[in-house]
């Protein structure tokens, strides 16, 4: 069973996953970096055209992504090119599988354990 400490820890981690692909433009920028590969990286003018977006908004939504480590960037002369960290998009594959298992059970206390109205009315008198 997972301890508190573990699951606050993985709670927080998968709430940074998530807030950072909350946003549409940082999604689609994901996986528009997922079909590259490092030599094929594109840097923020490449990617603020294919998005729509300007160049500014790229490097905004390219910041919150390199912060959970998600995306790394790579100086070519005088520009950046960016790519999809593979080893961590692996984690987070992993961290939205084991959030969303359905089938995994796990041994959490009931509602009479917690709720001091439900206890009360399991002794009852007779």
């Amino acid at each position: 069973m997972e301890t508190t400490k573990s699951m606050k820890e993985n709670t927080e981690e998968q709430a940074a996953l998530f807030s950072a692909l909350a946003d549409p433009t940082r999604l689609k920028l994901v996986k528009l970096l997922c079909r590259q590969h490092t030599p094929d990286a594109l840097c923020v003018n490449a990617l603020a055209g294919l998005l729509g977006v300007s160049q500014s908004a790229v490097s905004q939504h390219l910041r919150v992504l390199k912060a959970i480590g998600l995306v790394k960037g790579e100086r070519r002369g005088y520009h950046i090119h960016y790519f999809v960290n593979r080893k961590i998009l692996k984690h987070c594959q992993e961290i939205v599988s084991a959030l969303l298992n359905l089938e995994e059970q796990t041994e959490e206390k009931s509602c009479q354990e917690y709720c001091p109205d439900r206890r009360e009315e399991d002794v009852s008198p007779e």
